[in-house]
């Protein structure tokens, strides 16, 4: 039960991005992931590759409010360490043999299946903000990204009250939406 616990203050942590949980992840299950690596055709800077992905993905379940983790944490990284390895395996076109009953593992495909989907998505949204153009990538920025207030943003690119800066945030987020979507039919 003690363990459980400490798992879920690890994931507390981890959700509030706190070194030392971080940290504690880290030591407690790098060297696991990087044994699964090496010993199925990779490298350290693979393991430290998969293993990054993994944390990524493990953040953003434990941000998520649904996410209930229902075996240990150790289980739960080697599952998503491994499903990113054979697929890396894949489509390297190495074999994978040896690597089915390396330790238990529980399903994840779906886990992985969205935080890919999110990670395709967000890379779409950075080169439609990209292709956008000044001067609206900067004012969609300030406004989303640094939180910045109508009034500042109208002194900041010279618009003549906070009213037209408005105005021309919506024309700009429209043209961001135009591009996403397009890319986005492209890409599906």
């Amino acid at each position: 039960m003690k363990s459980d616990t400490n798992e879920q203050l690890l994931l507390k942590g981890l959700a509030h991005s706190d070194s030392k949980a971080i940290e504690s992840i880290y030591k407690d299950n790098f060297n696991m992931v990087l044994s699964l690596i090496i010993n199925n055709n990779g490298s350290y800077d693979e393991a430290k590759d998969i293993f990054q992905e993994a944390m990524i993905a493990l953040y953003e379940k434990a941000t998520s409010e649904s996410f209930i983790l229902t075996c240990q944490l150790k289980t739960y990284i080697y599952s998503v360490c491994r499903r990113l390895w054979l697929k890396r395996l894949q489509q390297l076109g190495k074999t994978t043999s040896g690597i089915e009953n390396f330790e238990e593992t529980v399903s994840v495909d779906e886990d992985l299946e969205t935080h890919e989907r999110k990670n395709a998505e967000f890379s779409m949204m950075d080169r439609a903000l990209n292709s956008l153009g000044e001067p609206c990538k900067s004012l969609l920025k300030a406004y989303y990204i640094n939180k910045k207030g109508m009034s500042e943003i109208a002194l900041q690119f010279g618009y003549t009250n906070a009213d037209n800066a408005k105005n021309q945030k919506y024309k700009c987020l429209m043209r961001l939406k135009k591009l996403f979507f397009s890319q986005y039919n492209i890409g599906e």
